[in-house]
Order: C-alpha cells, then structure tokens, then sequence
C-alpha cells in the first residue's frame, strides 16, 4: 500500500539517538552509530521522532510500505524487558545534548550550560559512546567547577566532561578511563584538580590510562586552588 512513511538521511545522522527514543513503537534502531527503520510495519507515520532530531536527518515520505501493525507493535512492547541503567536511574541513559541559538527571551546576563553530553560521572558514562568520536575530553575533580567561577566556558566549552572524586568514590578509574581513551578517537585530554591531595588521584588515573592506551595524545594538568585561582 501507499502511505505516509518516514524517511531517514544517514549523512545528516548524528548517531545522537533521540529519534530511537522518541519513537514509542520501537521502529527505529541504532546500528553501527547511525539510526535506521527497521520495522517499517511497526511506523504509524504520526512523526514523533521528528521534532527529537537534532540534524534535521527525518523527513516523510509517501512510498510502498507495508501497513501499520499495531497489534504487533503491542505484543512487541510487553514482550521488552525494561533497560537495565546503571543505578537503575532513567536519568543517566547516555546522550549528545545539542546548544542552539539563544531564545530572544533569555537575558544576555545569562550564563548558558555548555554541557555537551550527560551522563557526566566517569563510573557511569558508557565506553563507546557515540560523543567521544574526535573529542576533546575534559577529567575534572567535581569540586573544580564550584571553586572555579569560570569553569563552564573556560573548561567544559568543546569538550566532552567527566567528572569524579577518588576519595568519595573510593574507585580507581584507571580502567574505566584506559578503555575510553583506547577505543575512541580522543583528540586531547585535560584534568583540572583541586590542589588538595586526594584529588592526586584522578590525575595519576589519567596519566595510566595514557600510558596503558598506548596512544600519543597532548594532554595537560591545571589545578584549582580552593580559593578559585588557577595553577598550571
């Protein structure tokens, strides 16, 4: 049959996934960091991974397609296990988090998020997320950007953030981080740390996973004094 079927432009996908997120019938899947339909069945047409996408990558089409199966669409559904998050915390599924422009009522005195991705914490982030393609990556001590007035601009700007604290989480992230580095394009690394020394150990895990990964890669050491100046 003819129908009103959505389209997806591979080149303009980001991989960010927002359109698999929205679709609550389960039609679009992630496969080899781009999104695709692969239920065409399971498509009702209605769009709502339209508005989800970032890029623009979705349109409609109308086409051959088969009809919209709502019945399985359904049993599909109770048949899905729920996810399995770490913490079992819906709020640290990972995702790109993408800055437009300004809306015209939000105050030039504003300072913005430069946030570029979540989750933030290193135990949670995943390996292989799509984000750490070509990233510059940024390893801060979580004090760093309460000492530090200028942290969002100055340091989360262009990066991709990780976040810790050694002594609270009593874990050594040289692993976690080895694998970051290993598996992905990362392009540099900075650590800011507070001058405080427990925070050591974040900047002795990142200067192992460098070594551990095996790769040349420019990195840097700036440290926070608790009362907000910088020390390089």
């Amino acid at each position: 049959m003819i129908r009103r079927i959505i389209k997806i432009d591979e080149e303009k996908c980001n991989g960010c996934s927002a359109c698999a997120d929205a679709c609550h019938e389960g039609a679009i899947e992630m496969i080899d960091g781009k999104a695709h339909l692969t239920r065409e069945d399971y498509c009702d047409g209605l769009g709502d991974c339209l508005p989800a996408c970032p890029t623009g990558a979705i349109t409609f089409e109308e086409r051959e397609a088969p009809a919209y199966d709502e019945a399985a669409v359904l049993a599909a559904k109770a048949k899905k296990t729920p996810e399995k998050l770490p913490c079992g915390c819906p709020g640290t599924k990972s995702k790109a988090i993408h800055r437009g422009v300004k809306p015209p009522h939000v105050s030039s005195l504003t300072v913005e998020s430069e946030l570029s991705q979540w989750p933030v914490q290193i135990k949670l982030v995943p390996v292989n997320a799509p984000y750490f393609d070509g990233a510059h990556l940024l390893v801060a001590a979580d004090c760093t950007a309460y000492a530090y007035g200028n942290f969002h601009r100055e340091f989360i700007r262009g990066r991709v953030t990780l976040i810790g604290c050694p002594k609270l989480d009593s874990v050594d992230y040289t692993d976690k981080l080895t694998a970051i580095i290993a598996g992905n394009d990362i392009k540099s690394v900075t650590v800011v740390r507070m001058e405080v020394p427990c925070c050591g150990g974040i900047e002795n895990a990142v200067k192992k996973a460098l070594q551990q990964s095996g790769k040349l890669i420019p990195w840097r050491i700036v440290t926070v004094t608790t009362d907000g100046r910088l020390v390089e």
